[in-house]
C-alpha cells in the first residue's frame, strides 16, 4: 500500500485444491500478511519466477527464497499453517462474486 496504490491478491484457481499445487499461492498470502512492504515486492518478484515454483513444488522449503531484512520466522510459521481453506474462499469469492470462471484472471480497480 501506498498513498496512491494498493495491491490485493485473490487466488481463482482452476485445478483442484492441495497443499502441494499451493506452494506460490501460500508463499504469496504469507508474505502479504507478515511482511512489511518495503520487503514484499521484492519477495513476490522472487516467488514468482517459474524455476521458483519448481523448486518449492520440488519440496525446498520458502525460507530459501527470503530477502535480506524480512522476518523468516514469521513468514515460514504463517506458511506452514495457512490452511487451503482461505484458498478456497478466495475460489468461492471469485466465482460465486466476480463471476469468473475456474482460472480466470481480472484486474480490479477501486474495488471494481
Amino acid at each position: 500500500t501506498s498513498s496512491h496504490t494498493r495491491l490485493g491478491i485473490l487466488n481463482n484457481p482452476s485445478s483442484k485444491i492441495k497443499e502441494s499445487n499451493t506452494a506460490i499461492a501460500r508463499g504469496i498470502l504469507a508474505a502479504f500478511l507478515t511482511q512489511n512492504s518495503s520487503k514484499l515486492k521484492s519477495f513476490l518478484i522472487k516467488l514468482i519466477k517459474e524455476e521458483t515454483a519448481k523448486t518449492l513444488a520440488a519440496g525446498t522449503k520458502i525460507t530459501k527464497f527470503l530477502i535480506s531484512g524480512m522476518d523468516g520466522d514469521t513468514l515460514e510459521k504463517k506458511y506452514n499453517t495457512l490452511g487451503l481453506d482461505l484458498i478456497k474462499t478466495h475460489q468461492l469469492f471469485c466465482q460465486e462474486v466476480l463471476k469468473l470462471l475456474p482460472g480466470q484472471m481480472a484486474v480490479m480497480s477501486n474495488g471494481r
